[in-house]
């Protein structure tokens, strides 16, 4: 009998999203009536840019004669879309196409990249934490088993509070490899210029690497608030940087982000050699990966014309217009409540008496409303909800006078 990865059997019953989805399919079946609105998992609602329809369209049409037609394109992704990559979102910091890697989604890459490390680096993580980072490296075999408070054994996590802005502070211990998140997911949170350069520092000094996901830096709004790790003096030595079109674009269902790899970050062999974490990385691509398809590439290629600009800026204002109303609504009701600032998320502290499931369920059966429960994301988010501001205007309008009604 084939024998099974035994580390997938250490991870706890369910992932939070098919768990949330459980329970919610379990209420709508027994309620089938219920007007349910959905602010939990961060999907968009909004239709795709005009200007991205439109390049998908033209690429599809090519696609269709035999002339234009292209078959496999290069693991690495079109040079088109990494040079619009490299010129928008990274002029002046260092970072040339060659640095880029097209993907199907930063989702995929931040789990993806384990492959590359071995087995025995202390790795560190914040508390609270996208789910991703923490099963995948369960799945790899880098942690023990979890304990009552969902810590896994072999994990360094870095709490993440009101008190310390959710943002950890640097670890008193050596790690080999730090996640970190800015604008955060589930929090909202984002991290100064300075707080950025303590971590490159750490870094440097301790040849760590830093993966840094960045899904949500087209959120910010404070000019002062760093989009980029490569913004801080040394990142480019220590640094990788994930980034998605899920979010500013609305390609939770067409998939396509990218992960930036300079030449100059390095890791170890057992004995002792450096080696290139780029020439891993594309020697990995090219052998699991075939590339995100020619009409996707087209159409995020379009995010960064003229018009597309426009339109995902609009589709930014949108959402961050509907994370204030979020956020307005739980303040006036006297709750705890930070983000909706520089991201899409509210992380709301719950009332007093109910823990973040029961929260959740309130919600849901009194409310028809679905947020995300904080102790999802890590034991560190106990006594939080999440709220997603990704949705109509109307929905979320109609989200706050459920809030005040119930609370």
């Amino acid at each position: 009998m084939a024998r099974i990865n035994d580390n997938f059997l250490k991870l706890k019953a369910g992932y939070l999203f098919p768990e949330i989805g459980r329970r919610v399919a379990a209420y709508t079946e027994a309620n089938p009536d219920a007007a349910l609105i959905r602010c939990g998992i961060g999907d968009v609602t909004e239709a795709l840019p005009k200007a991205v329809q439109d390049a998908m369209h033209k690429a599809v049409d090519e696609l269709g004669d035999r002339d234009t037609f292209r078959g496999y394109g290069p693991e690495q992704g079109y040079a088109f879309l990494r040079e619009a990559v490299a010129e928008n979102a990274f002029a002046d910091l260092g970072i040339s196409a060659d640095d880029i890697f097209v993907s199907d989604g930063s989702k995929c890459d931040t789990g993806n990249i384990l492959d590359i490390f071995g087995p025995g680096n202390t790795i560190a993580i914040t508390d609270p934490v996208y789910p991703v980072y923490v099963d995948t490296n369960v799945m790899i075999g880098n942690t023990g088993e979890a304990d009552e408070a969902g810590r896994y054994e072999g994990l360094v996590y870095l709490p993440c509070t009101a008190e310390n802005d959710f943002v950890p502070a640097i670890p008193e211990e050596k790690v080999d490899i730090v996640y970190l998140c800015y604008p955060n997911n589930p929090t909202g949170a984002s991290a100064t210029r300075e707080q950025l350069q303590a971590w490159v520092d750490y870094a440097l000094k301790n040849d760590a690497i830093i993966l840094y996901d960045a899904a949500y830096e087209a959120f910010i709004q404070d000019a002062d608030v760093p989009r980029s790790i490569y913004e801080i003096e040394g990142a480019k030595e220590c640094a990788l940087e994930f980034r998605s079109f899920s979010k500013n674009g609305g390609f939770t269902g067409v998939r396509c982000g990218y992960i930036v790899i300079p030449d100059s970050v390095f890791g170890t062999t057992e004995s002792g050699e450096k080696i290139s974490i780029k020439q891993l990385w594309s020697r990995r691509t090219s052998t699991k990966f075939n590339g995100a398809s020619y009409p996707v590439q087209r159409g995020a290629e379009a995010i960064f014309s003229p018009e597309g600009k426009a339109e995902v800026a609009a589709l930014v204002e949108h959402y961050m217009a509907n994370a204030k109303l979020l956020r307005d609504a739980c303040t006036e009701l006297g709750l705890e409540v930070f983000g909706g600032e520089n991201a899409p998320y509210v992380w709301v502290a719950c009332p007093e008496g109910l823990t973040s499931w029961d929260m959740f369920d309130k919600m849901l059966q009194e409310a028809n409303v679905v947020i995300t429960p904080g102790s999802g994301f890590g034991a560190a988010g106990e006594g939080y909800f999440r709220i997603s501001a990704f949705n109509s205007r109307a929905n979320v309008e109609e989200v706050c006078k459920r809030l005040k009604a119930l609370l």
